[in-house]
C-alpha cells in the first residue's frame, strides 16, 4: 500500500507541521491555477496515478508552465515551484538490515538515491523507543559535511517527520527532494516537493488518516481485493495471484507452511496466500467460496481439452507432518472445487 506525490503527500505532512509545496488537485479552477502562478511564478504539472507511481519525472510525465494556456490540462495536480540552491534526500524506512527504523540523508536530492556515491548518503539506525531525535539529524549532516545553512532549519524540521511515521503505521517515508528555500532575511525552509511513503496493510493505524480506498485499489486484482475484505481482529488475509495460468489452487492458513507450499507447487500455484491468526470455519469456508469462484470464471474462459485441465478444477488442502529431521508433504485434493461446503 503505497501512495506517492504531493496531491495527498501535502496532506499528510500537515499532520507533522513540515512545510510543503503548494498543491491543487484535478479538480482545480482556472482561477486557482491563475492565482497559483501569480504566488510562484511557474508550477510544474503532474499526472495523478493510483498506487505506488513514481520516476515520473525521468519518464518524461513532468510539465513546467507560467501561464494558464501552457497549464491547461486534466487529471493532473498543479504544485507552485520552489526556488532553492540546495536539494535533501531524505527517508525513514524500517531496515531489515539494522533490524531498527534507519534515516537516511543525503544533500544532494532531487534524483534517485541509487544514482549517488555512497559518501554522499548517510544511514543512521536509531532507537524506535526514542524516535527521531534531533542529535541524529545533526550527526548525519555532519557526516555528510552539510552546509552549516542547512543544518540548523533540517534539524528543526526533520525529527517531526517521525511522528507522521510512527504514529500512522508507515514502512517507508521518502522526501524527495527537500528543497531549502530562502525567505526574504535569507535563512532557509525546508519545503517538500515530493512524497512517498508505504503503510503496512495489517496495522490499523493508517485508517487514522481516512484516506480513499480507491487509491490503493490499483495494486491489486478483482480476486485479490475481494479476499482482502475478509480480514479480521483474528489475522491477515492476504493472496497474491503468480500464476493465473497455474493448475493447483493451494488456500494456505498458516503463516509459515506458506513459503513451503508455494515453494513445492512453483509453476502449479496459481496464488500464494496467507491466512494467519487460527481463521474461524465461517471465514475459512468463505475464502474457499471466493477462490472457487474466481477459478471457475478463469477455467470458463479457456479450453479445458488439456490433460491439465482436470487439476485446474481441484483445490488441493496442504499440510505438513514433521517425520523425524524432515518435513513431509501431505496434502491431499478436497474434491472438485464444486465440492466446496456453500
Amino acid at each position: 500500500m503505497q501512495i506517492t506525490g504531493m496531491l495527498h503527500g501535502a496532506r499528510l505532512l500537515k499532520f507533522a507541521g513540515h512545510p510543503a509545496a503548494e498543491v491543487l488537485g484535478p479538480s482545480a479552477s482556472e482561477d486557482e491555477i491563475k492565482a497559483l502562478i501569480g504566488r510562484h511564478g511557474t508550477i510544474f504539472v503532474k499526472p495523478v496515478f493510483k498506487g505506488g507511481v513514481g520516476k515520473k519525472g525521468k519518464a518524461g510525465l513532468l510539465g513546467r508552465a507560467s501561464d494558464l494556456l501552457t497549464a491547461k490540462a486534466n487529471g493532473v495536480t498543479f504544485e507552485g515551484a520552489v526556488p532553492a540552491e540546495c536539494e535533501v534526500y531524505f527517508s525513514i524506512t524500517d531496515s531489515t538490515r539494522f533490524r531498527a527504523p534507519t534515516l537516511t540523508l543525503s544533500c544532494h536530492g532531487g534524483v534517485d538515491i541509487e544514482e549517488l556515491d555512497r559518501k554522499l548518503i548517510a544511514s543512521i539506525p536509531f532507537d524506535p523507543l526514542t524516535g527521531l531525535k534531533a542529535f541524529v539529524v545533526a550527526n548525519a549532516l555532519s557526516d555528510l559535511d552539510a552546509p552549516k545553512s542547512v543544518i540548523s532549519p533540517l534539524v528543526q524540521q526533520l525529527p517531526k517527520l517521525w511522528e507522521l511515521f510512527h504514529n500512522f503505521g508507515m514502512t517507508t517515508l521518502e522526501l524527495n527532494p527537500i528543497r531549502m528555500r530562502p525567505d526574504p532575511h535569507g535563512r532557509l525552509t525546508p519545503v517538500a516537493c515530493d512524497f512517498k511513503c508505504g503503510f503496512d496493510r495489517d496495522d490499523p493505524r493508517w485508517q487514522r488518516l481516512d484516506l480513499p480506498g480507491h487509491l490503493f485499489a490499483a495494486d491489486h486484482s478483482d480476486f485479490e481485493q475481494e479476499i482482502n475484505q475478509l480480514r479480521t481482529h483474528q489475522g491477515q488475509s492476504d493472496v497474491y495471484v503468480i500464476n493465473p495460468a497455474g493448475t493447483i489452487l493451494a488456500p494456505t492458513f498458516g503463516g509459515g507452511a506458506n513459503s513451503l507450499v508455494t515453494g513445492m507447487l512453483g509453476d502449479d500455484a496459481i496464488i500464494s496466500s496467507d491466512f494467519g491468526g487460527n481463521p474461524p470455519y465461517e471465514k475459512m469456508r468463505e475464502v474457499a467460496r471466493t477462490t472457487r469462484s474466481a477459478r471457475n470464471s478463469a477455467s470458463a474462459a479457456r479450453p479445458r481439452s488439456s490433460s491439465s485441465s482436470a487439476a485446474a478444477d481441484r483445490i488441493w488442502c496442504p499440510a505438513w507432518a514433521r517425520c523425524a529431521t524432515r518435513w513431509k508433504r501431505c496434502g491431499c485434493p478436497i474434491g472438485s472445487s464444486a465440492s466446496i461446503p456453500t
